[in-house]
């Protein structure tokens, strides 16, 4: 089984926050792999790993790091495959993360997700896959599905709190 999505991280400390990515695509029955790549201490292994994704068979990339937080863009400038970006929390509540990897230059997009939101770049992920996967698209319904059902259930459990002056 070949990989459709590569997370990367720029160091295995950000697996804690990386770990919700694998465990979305592994819930949508998605093959990925993960590595450990450095913009700033690996540069030669960015970009072998940039240049190679596409004809690998890798359709996503979800690239996390934080502070200067350069490996998502210096993978995008590299290869053709959508690269999704996950600013880590390691400094200044992760805002560093957050502009490094959202303040693009014109034609090196990254897709940004919010500070350790490495759950959400999985379903996005997933998303981008699904557009041309019926069988993906199957299992994103069924998570949206589910996500509703849940706000439901919980409305359904707010009615029996009781207050004063509450009034549904």
């Amino acid at each position: 089984m070949n990989p459709l999505v590569s997370i990367i991280m720029g160091s295995t400390s950000d697996l804690p926050v990386m770990e919700k990515a694998a465990q979305v695509l592994n819930e949508f029955k998605i093959p990925f792999e993960i590595n450990a790549l450095s913009a700033h201490r690996t540069p030669e292994e960015v970009e072998k790993f940039a240049k190679g994704a596409s004809a690998r068979g890798i359709k996503v990339i979800i690239a996390a790091a934080g502070m200067a937080a350069h490996l998502p863009g210096v993978i995008a400038s590299m290869t053709p495959v959508p690269v999704i970006g996950v600013p880590i929390k390691a400094s200044l509540e992760g805002l560093d993360s957050i502009f490094s990897i959202l303040q693009m230059p014109p034609g090196i997009p990254v897709a940004t997700v919010g500070v350790n939101a490495a759950q959400n770049a999985g379903i996005l992920a997933a998303q981008i896959l699904a557009a041309g996967n019926d069988e993906i698209m199957k299992e994103i319904i069924k998570f949206k599905n589910n996500l509703k059902k849940k706000i439901i259930e919980a409305n359904e459990e707010l009615k029996s709190i009781k207050y004063p002056f509450k009034t549904n």
